[in-house]
């Protein structure tokens, strides 16, 4: 191990011994997707009402209600700059730091929503925008999880039996689904941990398909949280009717 992360595995311990300490949490929003599978006639999915709210003002909502976030740093596309402006003022958003431009893809957006977290930050939560259900329970329990191991991710455990598919097309083997969870946001990290993760890809021109991976590829330890099955994400059309009839049966109203 290196010295650099052998210095992060002991900060890693002296957090250990302080999972009920609040410690300065910030928040990165990831709402600069153009969300392609979800079609142009619906606007981009992070703006798209639900139960007549944007999906990114219910996720700011969340994250704003958490005792366990000291701050927030919205990405988004350099057009949308007001829009999230608009909601800030509006919904009245306190705990937002700034809103920012975003990269060429998301895990650039994420490196620039690194960079522009405050100095004093300790740990670091990646959030899709899209993913619109989270509730400041969730958020509250990733973050906690974080606390003990230095890295925790919001995730469902596989509810169904799961096939490894060769490239041809047939099943090669059944997955024992014990083993298998699906990774949500989400997804926190100590800052300093995230910082060298994000920092070593760049390097080493790695392209993850979540925060976790770039963590895991440095030998560091994810704690998966169960957050169920309501933590959805748009993606495509259906996924809002989904996402409403979820609110419904959460205020206790007839779908």
């Amino acid at each position: 191990m290196s010295n650099a992360l052998q210095k992060l595995t002991d900060v890693l311990r002296a957090f250990s011994d302080k999972e009920s300490k609040r410690c300065f949490t910030s928040a990165v929003i990831l709402a600069a997707g153009i969300g392609s599978r979800f079609g142009n006639e619906k606007g981009r999915k992070q703006f798209c009402p639900v139960c007549s709210v944007p999906a990114l003002v219910h996720t700011l909502r969340a994250f704003e209600a958490s005792d366990y976030i000291t701050e927030i740093v919205v990405v988004t596309r350099a057009e949308d700059i007001r829009r999230c402006e608009e909601y800030r003022d509006e919904y009245g958003f306190k705990k937002i730091k700034s809103i920012i431009v975003g990269g060429d893809d998301r895990q650039a957006s994420a490196k620039r929503g690194l960079d522009a977290i405050s100095d004093e930050a300790e740990f670091i939560a990646i959030h899709d925008g899209a993913r619109c259900l989270i509730t400041p329970e969730i958020i509250g329990a990733t973050v906690k999880a974080a606390y003990g191991s230095g890295a925790a991710i919001a995730a469902q455990k596989s509810t169904d039996t799961v096939k490894r598919v060769s490239a041809g097309g047939s099943v090669e083997e059944t997955i024992d689904r014990e083993t298998v969870w699906l990774a949500k946001t989400p997804q926190v990290f100590l800052a300093n941990m995230y910082r060298a993760a994000v920092y070593t890809a760049d390097k080493d021109h790695f392209r993850g398909t979540d925060d976790s991976s770039l963590v895991e590829r440095l030998g560091f330890k994810v704690t998966p949280v169960d957050c169920g099955s309501e933590n959805i994400k748009l993606t495509t059309p259906v996924d809002v009717h989904v996402a409403e009839a979820i609110l419904r049966y959460r205020n206790g109203e007839e779908s």
